[in-house]
């Protein structure tokens, strides 16, 4: 700087003799700042100290206030007795102008080597704690070595074998650059340590030090960056593009669980933020999506239908729901607790993006009502019951034929967690008495029903064709359907000859389901059922025309019942009266076969026999990967529960995967 007359100090940069270079307040500031690096060697040494929490910023803040009063009078000093000329051009004046010139020397070698030690030993300890996390293998294996009285002397050896390859760059002034680029880079993250502490309101994170604020934390973050690149834009985006790599390399061999995720505090704090902003009662048709409960007894049998449910969510809300039998009062611990790792560790490989909830019940139905109310948080709640379908089928373990499930060859070596396979227990066998009985079972549905609730139930999950439950586009050689039928097959001559709220559900699950990259190859067929009074085409062309407001692409057919299909019944009053009617069960089941026969023609026609289809047909064409059909209410009698569940059971006897879907919550909107 230039003392003018005027008193007004102006910058005179001029050019550094040992690089050729014209100097600047950036390369200024690179070589002064290294003077003040040793503000975090209370912080390396942290395991050294007696009382670190009072020790580290007294010492610090001392340590600082004096070296800036050294330095301030230096340079006044300097200035007064010295000519520009001998500084620009002498970098060892103070020899010269000294009382005694060897004081000089012996102050440089004092503090180069008292600040070299403290640097390369703070560096080394900090070395050797990455080392012995083993955070980065055998990267740093050799710095865990240590004498008897554990000095990590490998890491210091370690830390001054990387010195030196530093040194060999050979200009000092450069080297300054590059290694204030370092040290800024540490403080940015010190302070940003701490900025997201304090923004994640972590209750535990309780600063002693009172003239501490988030202010000052991001005014440091955001002077170093500055800094950083104003000396050096390729050191500093090299140094921050290393800084990445290492976070990235960390994150995927994983850190140690004990250490605990700032990260997880800051989604903690966001998550519930904006929970409490997201009000049910501005809901609108418009924006629904469905969210969905599955209620599973064991994961075995029923992976390929967590899958299923996985691509039915579009993007919203996903709950695994489990319910263990038993009571609280006569057990001596909850036993449910233990059993939310296995879960989760389920959730992981299955790479599903869902929930657990978990819950303890003296039976199926009252923890299903238990899991119905309480799963889900503010305006993320579930709104769907996803259950598997309550036949005779003998049930599956898809542990051992799902390559995602197979077992590491070393998964048995000792130390290591234990198998996902022997976290469940095996497959219920087959004739061996169930947790749920078909009372209520269907009882369940029924109670789904009451809340509100809309209900999926899924049979013959496990014949889904396997690339469509991929996390992949699906590609494959093979055309499948996906069948919709938007009407009540169990309501002979009763409901119009369009669709309902129900059966709006039905296509809007059916849309979603095609959406997924898995399923958008398949084709989405509509079948509608001639009313009594309606003329072929009607019922037709005002589907088409809803389907065109809704933008959904879709083959629409009319298909007319046969003899055998509720033809000379009496109109039924309301929904779900055939089911409560007071009719013999051979009419009902004949009806209901009829009207599996009806949907097995339909798969087979043209189609090449989708499963359960017709025999005999071309194997090479389109096949009916999945079917919706409508569901009706359970009757209002729980003594008819058994007769209603027989009722689907023959309805969809033989038709490969099936949804039978009752929804109850308008999901369409046309209005602009």
């Amino acid at each position: 700087c230039t003392l003018l007359p005027g008193r007004i100090l102006l910058a005179g940069y001029a050019e550094d003799y040992t690089t050729g270079a014209v100097m600047n307040f950036a390369s200024v500031f690179a070589v002064l700042f290294n003077g003040c690096t040793g503000i975090m060697a209370g912080a390396n040494m942290s395991g050294e100290l007696k009382d670190p929490s009072r020790a580290i910023p007294l010492g610090t803040i001392v340590a600082v206030a004096y070296t800036f009063f050294v330095y301030v009078l230096l340079f006044f000093l300097s200035s007064f007795t010295c000519d520009r000329t001998l500084l620009q051009e002498d970098y060892g004046f103070f020899r010269a102008i000294s009382l005694w010139p060897p004081l000089v020397l012996i102050g440089i070698y004092a503090t180069a080597l008292s600040a070299s030690m403290s640097s390369l030993i703070g560096a080394s300890r900090i070395l050797h704690a990455l080392a012995r996390d083993d955070l980065f293998g055998v990267i740093l294996a050799p710095a865990k070595v240590v004498s008897r009285g554990g000095n990590p002397w490998a890491a210091v050896l370690y830390s001054w074998g990387l010195v030196q390859l530093v040194l060999l760059a050979g200009k000092l002034n450069t080297l300054a650059a590059v290694v204030t680029v370092f040290y800024l880079v540490a403080y940015a993250a010190v302070d940003l340590s701490c900025l997201s502490l304090e923004w994640a309101s972590a209750p535990n994170f309780r600063p002693t030090f009172s003239l501490f604020s988030w202010h000052t934390c991001l005014l440091g973050v955001a002077s170093c960056l500055l800094m950083m690149f104003l000396i050096s834009p390729g050191a500093a985006g090299g140094s921050l593009l290393l800084m990445g790599l290492l976070a990235a390399l960390l994150t995927a061999r994983g850190g140690p669980s004990s250490w605990g995720y700032v990260s997880q505090a800051l989604l903690f704090h966001q998550v519930r933020k904006y929970l409490l902003r997201l009000d049910v009662r501005k809901d609108h048709v418009k924006f629904w999506r469905p969210q969905l409960l599955l209620l599973v007894g064991n994961p075995r049998g029923a992976l390929p239908l967590l899958r299923l449910a996985n691509q039915l969510k579009k993007g919203g809300l996903y709950v695994l729901g489990h319910v263990t039998l038993g009571d609280l009062d006569s057990l001596p611990s909850d036993p449910v607790q233990p059993q939310y790792g296995a879960w989760l560790s389920l959730v992981d490989r299955a790479q599903v993006k869902a929930f657990v909830d978990l819950t303890l019940s003296p039976s199926v139905r009252q923890g299903a009502q238990h899991l119905l109310r309480i799963s889900g948080l503010g305006g993320m709640k579930p709104n769907t019951l996803v259950l598997g379908f309550y036949d005779d089928a003998p049930p599956q373990d898809h542990f051992l034929t799902d390559p995602a499930f197979s077992e590491p060859a070393d998964s048995t070596r000792e130390g290591s967690s234990p198998a996902l396979s022997t976290l469940f227990p095996p497959p219920r066998a087959p004739g061996s008495p169930r947790a749920l009985n078909p009372q209520d079972y269907v009882a369940t549905v029924a109670d789904a029903l009451k809340m509100n609730k809309n209900v999926v139930l899924a049979r013959a999950s496990g014949a889904l064709p396997p690339e469509r439950l991929s996390r992949g586009s699906g590609g494959t050689s093979q055309l499948h359907h996906v069948d919709v039928w938007p009407l009540n097959l169990l309501r002979p001559r009763g409901g119009p000859g369009y669709v309902d709220v129900c059966g709006l559900f039905l296509l809007q699950m059916a849309t979603i389901l095609g959406m997924v990259p898995a399923w958008h190859s398949a084709r989405l067929r509509i079948f509608l059922c001639l009313g009594p009074r309606e003329a072929p085409g009607a019922a037709e062309g005002r589907l088409r025309a809803l389907l065109s407001q809704l933008r959904i692409r879709a083959e629409v057919q009319e298909v007319v019942w046969g003899e055998g299909a509720g033809a000379g019944e009496p109109e039924a009053e309301e929904e779900g009266d055939f089911v409560n009617s007071g009719r013999g069960d051979a009419e009902a089941e004949a009806l209901a076969r009829s009207a599996n026969a009806l949907v097995r023609a339909q798969q087979g026609r043209g189609t090449g026999g989708g499963p359960g289809g017709p025999e005999g047909g071309d194997a090479e064409g389109p096949i009916t990967a999945l079917t919706f059909l409508y569901l009706p209410r359970p009757p209002a009698d729980p003594a008819r529960y058994p007769r209603y569940l027989a009722l689907l059971e023959t309805l969809t006897r033989d038709l490969g995967p099936t949804l039978l879907v009752h929804g109850v919550t308008p999901v369409t909107c046309t209005d602009l």
